[in-house]
């Protein structure tokens, strides 16, 4: 039983691509704003270190 649903479209969804300066090596630039949380997970023998950042850039914080 598959649980994938099929994609409404959804106009709101579309990305001018004006917006979107993209470099020759195809990355984007985009900036943190803020820092949302620090999570430490314990293994048996080191700790791990994670860190949620929000990014934000032309396209804004949906954009994949």
């Amino acid at each position: 039983v598959s649980q994938l649903r099929k994609y409404v479209s959804d106009p709101s969804h579309v990305i001018e691509s004006d917006d979107v300066q993209v470099r020759d090596d195809l990355t984007v630039e985009t900036m943190p704003l803020r820092i949302e949380g620090r999570e430490v997970k314990k293994l048996r023998n080191k700790e791990i270190a994670s860190v949620k950042v929000v990014w934000g850039g032309p396209a804004g914080e949906n954009a994949t």
